[in-house]
């Protein structure tokens, strides 16, 4: 079936022939979710079914069942040979979008450490965005909380969300195993200097966030139903338009939006399956055996939140994210009051180490682009995602959601992942001289096993709390970028053609129990970092309209213009 038949079909909305015969994008009826439900199932039933046939085998079985037996074999067999091609495919996506073009080398040291482009282009936005706004990244802080907690709440203003559940859902996009297993594959291959540099870059994303958000805002289209369309793939196409250059904005938004849907099924998707697989089975050794079971739970849940779209997802995201931020925090204080005198010694190090750190880790400048990866994958500032979860928020004025969005780095990364950073230097965990029994972690880019690692060596139980606080940040990271991804998906097949996106995204969690941990890693970095070309590009442009509602909306505030409700 062509793909404008499968996707007039499958969704209420795509490309077909209309009354008059000609080829143009139709709608059809809205899929309701009582019927979309079943579907999802049945696709994710037809992907697992292999794996049901190898589980049924009964070795203890009597001769007459041999070729049961033996076509249960074959299916292992065919399973195997599935997972080799995938993850083949994953490396060869990564070797040409990324070795080729994300991560090309502009400079390489006499070391031998290369600085990718993406790195220096993320810098140099963030940089430019703070001198830019102003250094709103500080000056705004104090009123970013004050309308979080919803002092300026207008339950008039059009939107879906509010405030705080914008925050929480791009929060639970951002704050999760990146925060986790990201930290320590950071200091595992970077050293403790990287979390410096992780911190510099959080500081500086939080100029990022606030002009993307702000953009999404300004640009988003609220629909006749309440339903609101934005994100980097509008700003970039209309604001680019009201600057004479429609053309490139439509090619940036375009690009944009397949980067999105690449990062929406790896980084936001399958890594998030991956690396919290890892830290069950670190717990629950048993589980290797049946990593489908875990892929096969996890898709189904998933499928039954992301039907319900942005409303759904927040309101699950309003009430997870600040539970597990407050697991895991508490977790990390009471490790930090345990070793509460190594502390000093611990900041100590890291910034020795940032500026001259030991050779092993590449030197000054790999150390530095370790810790600036590490931080745009955790806190996706400059990548323009968060821009698609703030725009459905409540809010007469763009400017104030993209000050709510500033706070985004700071929790993500200034906080939790300097935590979790520190967890990691003072247990040790990273050193291979003291610790050599977990270097195949370091090694194997499992941060995720090695941060339990460093909990279980002071908290013993700790371990099977980490477990569930690890499942709910993959779970809450994966919800919310599948709306980020099914928003780009509808701007590029039509509105109401989700239905074959969500497909696809379920049948991607499953095989995220199945990927190997160092490719889905290299392809999570790939396709999300590779957003932020399109992003920063088009923002550089469209910053000019930022500061000009940013001075009027600072003028305002310092005036008390501003009607407050709480």
């Amino acid at each position: 079936m062509p793909l404008w038949q499968l996707l007039a079909v499958a969704g209420p909305g795509g490309f077909g022939h209309n009354q008059n015969g000609a080829f143009a994008y139709v709608t059809a009826p809205r899929m309701q979710s009582n019927r979309l439900l079943p579907l999802l199932l049945a696709a994710f039933l037809v992907v697992i079914s292999p794996l049901r046939a190898q589980d049924n085998a009964d070795p203890a079985a009597a001769p007459e069942t041999a070729s049961a037996q033996e076509a249960a074999s074959g299916a292992t067999d065919q399973m195997s040979a599935f997972e080799t091609k995938i993850d083949e495919w994953a490396g060869t996506v990564v070797h040409y979008l990324g070795d080729q073009f994300v991560f090309y080398p502009i400079y390489t040291t006499e070391a031998g450490t290369k600085i990718p482009i993406v790195v220096i282009w993320l810098i140099l936005g963030a940089t430019f965005f703070t001198l830019r706004m102003g250094f709103i990244n500080f000056r705004a802080f104090g009123h970013a909380i004050q309308v979080t907690r919803g002092k300026f709440d207008n339950p008039d203003d059009e939107g879906e969300v509010s405030h705080f559940q914008a925050l929480a859902s791009a929060l639970s996009a951002t704050v999760g195993l990146g925060n986790i297993a990201g930290v320590a594959i950071a200091v595992g291959t970077g050293g403790p200097g990287a979390i410096f540099w992780m911190v510099i870059a959080g500081l500086l994303g939080m100029s990022s966030k606030f002009v993307e958000c702000t953009l999404g805002q300004r640009y988003r289209q609220v629909r006749p139903d309440g339903r609101v369309m934005g994100g980097a793939m509008f700003y970039l196409q209309n604001g680019l338009k009201e600057m004479g250059m429609g053309p490139l904005g439509k090619l940036l938004a375009v690009v944009f939006a397949v980067f999105c849907i690449g990062g929406s099924l790896g980084g936001g998707n399958t890594f998030q399956v991956n690396q919290s697989l890892n830290a069950l089975q670190q717990t629950y050794p048993a589980l290797a055996d049946f990593k489908w079971v875990y892929g096969a739970v996890m898709t189904i849940v998933v499928g039954i939140v992301i039907i319900g779209g942005i409303r759904r997802i927040a309101a699950t995201a309003e009430k997870i994210v600040p539970f597990m931020c407050a697991v895991y925090v508490m977790a990390c204080l009471y490790i930090l009051f345990h070793y509460s005198s190594q502390i000093p010694a611990a900041f100590g190090q890291i910034v020795q180490e940032a500026f001259s750190p030991k050779a092993a880790y590449g030197g000054f400048i790999g150390v530095l682009v370790t810790g600036f990866r590490r931080a745009a994958f955790s806190n996706e500032a400059g990548v323009g995602s968060a821009a698609i979860a703030h725009s459905a928020a409540k809010t007469e004025y763009p400017v104030r959601e993209g000050v709510v969005a500033l706070l985004e780095p700071f929790i993500d990364t200034v906080v939790v992942c300097t935590m979790t950073g520190l967890v990691i230097v003072i247990t040790g965990v990273y050193d291979a001289e003291r610790f050599p029994e977990y270097q195949a972690l370091v090694t194997g880019d499992n941060g995720a096993g090695l941060t339990t690692e460093a909990f279980r060596g002071v908290i013993s139980w700790f371990p099977y709390l980490l477990s569930i606080a690890v499942v709910l940040f993959a779970f809450s990271t994966i919800i919310s970028w599948s709306y980020y991804g099914e928003r780009c998906w509808s701007y590029l097949f039509g509105d109401r053609s989700s239905l074959v996106y969500k497909v696809i995204f379920l049948v991607f969690v499953f095989l995220g129990s199945i990927i190997t941990a160092s490719n889905v890693k290299d392809l999570s970095d790939t396709m999300i970092l590779a957003m932020a070309f399109p992003n920063i590009f088009g923002l550089i442009f469209l910053s000019k309209y930022v500061r000009k509602d940013l001075d009027e909306y600072w003028g305002k505030l310092q005036n008390k213009e501003f009607k407050t409700y709480k």
